[in-house]
């Protein structure tokens, strides 16, 4: 049995899910089927959003926050935080520009979360 809150709304619904069989996990507590659905993810498949930044080159700020375009499965994220070390890109960046694509082998995209326009 593992417990936890539902993070896929603001309702927080606690969570109680039995996983003994994993063929066919049980989960109490979710309010809708979204929470239900994701108790059966997060004990079998778990998967998180990332977070970071990147340095960029010329801009008139250092650095630039991105993040996963979609949650990625939690074992690789500090593997794809080591595709980051080191990157560096031009300005200017724009909001949702790909700065690493296809993580991992995952289809999934790091992606700027924030403009940063060009020094002059």
């Amino acid at each position: 049995m593992k417990e936890f809150i539902c993070i896929n709304c603001p309702l927080g619904c606690h969570l109680v899910v039995d996983d003994s069989d994993k063929n066919n996990v049980k989960v109490t507590g979710y309010t809708c089927l979204r929470g239900k659905q994701y108790g059966i993810d997060e004990v079998l498949h778990p998967k998180r959003m990332v977070t970071s930044s990147v340095i960029v080159l010329n801009g008139k700020m250092p650095v630039v926050s991105v993040k996963t375009k979609e949650a990625i499965p939690k074992g690789l994220i500090f593997k794809s935080l080591e595709l980051l070390k080191g990157l560096k890109i031009e300005a200017p960046v724009h909001i949702g520009d790909v700065v690493y694509q296809n993580i991992l082998d995952t289809g999934i995209d790091f992606v700027a979360t924030r403009n940063v326009e060009r020094s002059k």
